[in-house]
């Protein structure tokens, strides 16, 4: 039993420590998901196991209430580690780069509290420590193992570093963009760069292609709209004396609705057959979907906005611009059950929690435990 709950804080504190200076990457978190079974195992926590390393903390199944499920992902990702603190990543290209070491100690923390409390639930409660996050579909597979079964609404939160500490945002609507990447292989014809016209360059279409992309933003959506297409990657490696073979064009696309997604995925295989045509090269085009937008419920998210008022106080509210363009697979559930999701703000004016998510010196920010756990356990209907 802790005698108040600023020792169960500091206890995920050090858990979330832990976890990040042993990460694992998606699909890959046995460990985590050990550590975390047998921390819910030493506080008498039932629990359920889907996909193999993702793990479902089961509180108040008698109660009659409405089943509140709380979400908290738990992979890493491959970048190498370039902070100074005590607990550095101890593995190569292997690092927490996105708090979801924090988003599972404060989950943790709200799981602790509430098991102490349990006699005081008023409704089941389901605390999902959720696999796969990072490009895994993790949630998908949680979902088709039955992880939401008799669920009625879900929360979940991230922090973000481009908001202020003490401020966050949950917008009806959508929160985080859907997105999807494209894969575009041009087949010329190489040769010496000193006789390019007996050649098709596939260097030259691969350029081409990669400004006319950027028309699809500027003159094919409105500008209303919160899209974004980027071209991240040409790879057309040769000689300096020898025109390639071949080139490929990747990229990325962000989008706020399935319909904008659709569109955009038919722009660029448009645009790309013209280019392949007026610059006599062939085509191979993949266009791979991704998550879809991670859209609020009305009722979700206006308890969440209340709850995070009651926590952070009256001037919670941030104004960034919504929606953020990254994606989350939170997206799933919130096609299957009602819920809404949070970004919460990690920035202190301290340089590392300021430091953008995916970034080598990111850190999460401690000080984030607290108050998001309490707001999770008000969100479940817990009279902190």
């Amino acid at each position: 039993m802790y005698k108040n709950f600023d020792e169960v804080v500091e206890f995920a504190t050090n858990f979330r420590h832990n976890l990040h200076k042993n990460p694992e990457l998606t699909w890959e978190e046995t460990n985590t998901a050990k550590a975390i079974r047998e921390i819910l195992d030493k506080h008498n926590i039932e629990y359920k196991i889907y996909a193999g390393t993702g793990t479902v903390a089961l509180l108040a199944q008698d109660k009659e209430g409405p089943h509140i499920a709380l979400r908290g992902d738990i992979d890493a990702l491959p970048l190498e580690e370039k902070t100074d603190v005590s607990y550095k990543s101890v593995k190569h290209q292997c690092m927490h780069a996105c708090g979801h070491d924090g988003h599972t100690a404060t989950l943790m923390a709200a799981a602790i509290w509430l098991k102490q409390n349990e006699d005081k639930l008023t409704n089941p409660i389901s605390l999902v420590f959720q696999p796969a996050e990072e490009g895994g579909h993790g949630a998908k597979k949680m979902m088709e193992e039955g992880c939401l079964d008799g669920v009625d609404m879900i929360f979940g939160w991230h922090n973000w570093p481009a908001i202020k500490f003490g401020q966050a945002v949950c917008p009806e609507g959508t929160v985080m963009a859907g997105n999807g990447t494209f894969h575009i292989t041009l087949k010329g014809l190489g040769g010496h760069s000193s006789q390019p016209e007996i050649c098709k360059d596939p260097v030259l279409a691969a350029s081409a292609l990669t400004m006319a992309l950027q028309q699809i933003v500027s003159r094919q959506v409105a500008p209303q709209d919160a899209v974004v297409v980027s071209v991240t990657s040409i790879d057309a490696i040769s000689g300096v004396t020898v025109i390639p073979d071949s080139a490929k064009v990747e990229g990325s696309i962000r989008v706020p609705t399935n319909e904008l997604k659709t569109k955009v995925f038919q722009q660029i295989e448009s645009i790309t057959k013209g280019i392949a045509s007026a610059y006599n090269v062939e085509v191979d085009i993949d266009l791979r979907d991704r998550y879809q937008p991670t859209i609020n419920h009305k009722d979700a998210a206006f308890k969440v906005r209340e709850v995070l008022k009651d926590t952070l106080g009256e001037n919670w509210q941030s104004n960034i611009a919504t929606p953020i363009m990254a994606s989350e697979d939170f997206s799933y559930y919130l096609s299957k059950i009602p819920g809404a999701f949070a970004l919460i703000g990690s920035d202190d004016g301290v340089e590392k929690h300021q430091k953008a998510c995916h970034n080598v010196h990111y850190d999460f920010n401690d000080k984030l435990i607290k108050p998001v756990s309490i707001s999770l356990m008000k969100l479940a209907n817990f009279n902190f």
